[in-house]
């Protein structure tokens, strides 16, 4: 089977060239060789490459310079900003981007609590009409996500992580299943997917981190694996696991059959992003 993770970062070093915003937690540089060196040691053939809004906020040219470097292993999505009048713009214009697979909304401070918001319409409208994914890091928003995939029904909206706050460092909050019947909730909006991405880090035990396995069960139940897909996160996770105990973890357990480990892991990305690395044979994009 084709292993895909469906989120990790890359960024260089901050330079006047290309400054950073600000730190993300994580080494001083990961580089595009740096991604596909630790993709190879454990066997990932191909990514989802998230250009990093900490450094670069809606300046995705890394991304896509590492992605023409390494044009069989990574797709792109960028940051797009619902508080731009001229977002759609963006978004046509990224739609006509080599590589480019979707468009995510940081719905943190500065972007409206209101899913009827005209800005965050737009987004949606435009990503419908290209036939972009959504992602959107929305933990402790999960209702307004609802609201929004009723409102937009053509459009596919991505939860990252979960739709959980995720640690940066350990350890690993108290109660990190806390928001979870929320998550659940949305399954009933058929245009929701869910990212399995970083669900290591919620755990309380090491490696194989078996504590996250029945929580993770429900997800399962809910959404079905034709809508959840496994990524890591790199590197925001680097401070809880190595990535090849990120990959490993799902690898090993008992708790998937090798179909729904070959749906997780990339066949339901590739569905739902329009993407397979070109090694495969079919790229999209």
């Amino acid at each position: 089977m084709l292993t895909i993770d469906v989120q990790v970062h890359a960024y260089e070093r901050d330079r006047p060239g290309r400054p950073w915003a600000a730190v993300l937690h994580g080494p001083a540089e990961v580089t595009g060789d740096d991604m596909v060196k630790a993709m190879d040691a454990v066997g990932v053939d191909a990514a989802l490459l998230v250009s990093p809004y900490t450094m670069y906020r809606y300046d995705a040219s890394y991304a896509l310079d590492v992605r023409a470097a390494h044009p069989d292993r990574f797709a792109v999505i960028k940051p797009v900003d619902p508080n731009d009048p001229k977002v759609a713009d963006t978004i046509a214009q990224w739609a006509d981007t080599e590589g480019a697979v979707a468009i995510r909304i940081m719905m943190t401070q500065g972007v409206s609590t209101d899913a009827a918001d005209p800005g965050i319409g737009r987004v949606l409208a435009a990503a419908a009409r290209h036939s972009f994914p959504v992602n959107l890091l929305c933990w402790g928003r999960l209702d307004q996500v609802g609201q929004m995939a009723a409102r937009h029904r053509g459009t596919r909206l991505v939860i990252d992580h979960l739709g959980l706050q995720q640690p940066f460092e350990p350890p690993a909050p108290p109660q990190p299943w806390a928001e979870l019947p929320k998550l659940l909730a949305l399954a009933a909006h058929d245009n929701i997917v869910v990212k399995i991405s970083g669900a290591c880090t919620l755990s309380h035990q090491p490696f194989p981190y078996k504590d996250i396995w029945d929580p993770l069960g429900r997800i399962f139940d809910s959404f079905s694996f034709d809508r959840c897909m496994w990524g890591t996160d790199w590197t925001r996770a680097v401070g809880l696991l190595t990535y090849k105990q990120g990959v490993e973890a799902f690898r090993v357990t008992d708790r998937l059959s090798d179909s729904d480990r070959a749906a997780l892991m990339g066949q339901t990305l590739q569905k739902v992003y329009d993407w397979a690395p070109a090694k495969a044979g079919s790229a999209s994009r």
